[in-house]
């Protein structure tokens, strides 16, 4: 019975990787862990699956504006969460690294944060239902803090479990079969969205929303638990100030690295773009719960259509992966400008619904290189310092992005795009001086 369960995971496991022939990729894992790989790629895409479709649902960039919107809470809170989001993911992964370091088994630090965000979602439902607008509005504006907190934890220690139990040559794949499958179900979520016709402007849609996010949170630490994980190495346990120290010397040391944080820095552009297209697109046309479920739609259509081929062309060049995806960053800046001046037969939810396909694809291109370059590029009992300090860099740097929404405010939002654009091109070309890190296995 054992074996036919373990053949049925391979079967899974060659479906989703692509590769009939694992055996050949375990020259870079341990050896305990070779005949562990189906299972954990398997479970690895499941937790994918559930954990984008979860971020997708409880969307600090659509869902929790349009909750907020709906309750009458202060527009200035809503314009505090996708900051909050981004800064509180990003900025205490120095502080929590060194002390990473010091346990042998770091899947738990993932499967703790999963649940932190479901009990915060569910903090979130329970604050809509039973406060005035304002008091719930900035209640969920701090469980979000705490999610993203959570949220940041859990990354450090993905990528490090991650770069223990998948071997170069098979994590690009990996990752775009979790963003391919996350991207499916939110498609499915999209139309649902789209064919709401609640009486009470989508306030209950969205609490529902949220308790789905936090049910397939759950569902995600089960499987991030049920990974077979190796003890690693514990010494080098640092505190914040001196993992700060190790970073430094990382980045002075390292030319490659100055540059993969100065691309990395340009290329935000496309990460934080999002929003600020929804904006565009509000003024273009006049935005409704359908027109929203079509941007959701956009999103998954666009994780589930490039995750494929973002992945396997990271397994041969995440650089090129960089490249590609700023430029085409920029490409999309410049068919929304040129959009928004054609006859009004193009003004219309789904051609703009082409433009959020296209920044899709440039997002999921610019997370799924940066995070398998850096993965692939540096060794691997410093993997957690480098992690966390770029992260970390760029939580600073993503609050000084957040600014942008007063130069679209001043000076119009037509500006802010070709200020975008720019920055996606320097991202690009900044990318293409980074040096080849191409993790294929030889076969």
């Amino acid at each position: 019975m054992k074996e036919y369960s373990n053949s049925r995971i391979k079967r899974v496991y060659t479906i989703l990787s692509g590769d009939d022939e694992f055996d050949r990729a375990c020259k870079i894992i341990p050896d305990s862990l070779c005949t562990s790989l189906p299972l954990n790629y398997v479970l690895n895409v499941v937790n994918g699956a559930a954990s984008k479709l979860a971020e997708q649902v409880a969307s600090a960039k659509v869902v929790l504006p349009w909750l907020l919107s709906t309750m009458g809470a202060p527009a200035y809170i809503v314009g505090f969460l996708l900051p909050l989001r981004q800064a509180g993911t990003l900025l205490p992964q120095l502080v929590v690294s060194g002390q990473m370091r010091r346990f042998e088994v770091r899947k738990w630090f993932w499967v703790l944060s999963a649940i932190v965000q479901a009990l915060m979602l569910m903090g979130m439902i329970a604050a809509a239902l039973t406060l005035p607008p304002l008091a719930a509005g900035v209640l969920v504006a701090v469980f979000l803090l705490i999610f993203s907190l959570a949220r940041g934890v859990g990354s450090l220690s993905f990528q490090d479990v991650t770069g223990k139990t998948i071997p170069k040559g098979r994590r690009g794949r990996m990752l775009a079969a979790r963003s391919m499958l996350g991207g499916l179900l939110t498609i499915a979520v999209g139309f649902g969205l789209k064919a709401v016709k609640s009486g009470d402007g989508g306030t209950t849609a969205a609490l529902v929303l949220l308790f789905g996010g936090a049910l397939l949170w759950s569902i995600a630490a089960l499987a991030f638990a049920a990974i077979r994980e190796d003890p690693g190495a514990t010494e080098g346990g640092r505190n914040a100030l001196k993992e700060a120290a190790a970073g430094l010397t990382l980045l002075t040391g390292n030319p490659w690295y100055r540059r993969y944080l100065v691309a990395r820095t340009a290329l935000l552009s496309v990460e934080i773009a999002a929003p600020f297209y929804v904006l565009y697109f509000r003024e273009m046309l006049t935005i409704k719960a359908g027109a929203l479920g079509l941007i959701v739609i956009a999103a998954g259509a666009a994780a589930a259509l490039s995750s494929p081929v973002w992945g396997r062309f990271a397994d041969l060049s995440s650089r090129k992966v960089l490249v590609l995806a700023g430029i085409m960053g920029a490409f999309t800046g410049v068919a929304a400008l040129l959009l928004g001046i054609l006859p009004a037969f193009f003004q219309n939810p789904y051609v703009y619904g082409v433009i959020f396909v296209l920044l899709g694809f440039a997002e999921a291109g610019v997370l799924l290189g940066r995070k398998t370059f850096l993965i692939d590029q540096v060794d691997p009992k410093q993997r957690t310092t480098y992690v966390a300090f770029a992260n970390t860099a760029m939580g600073v740097v993503t609050l000084l992005f957040g600014f942008a929404g007063i130069l679209a405010q001043v000076y119009g939002i037509r500006v802010l795009i070709v200020i975008l654009i720019l920055f996606g091109l320097a991202g690009a070309v900044v990318s293409f001086f980074l040096p080849e890190t191409s993790s294929e296995v030889d076969a």
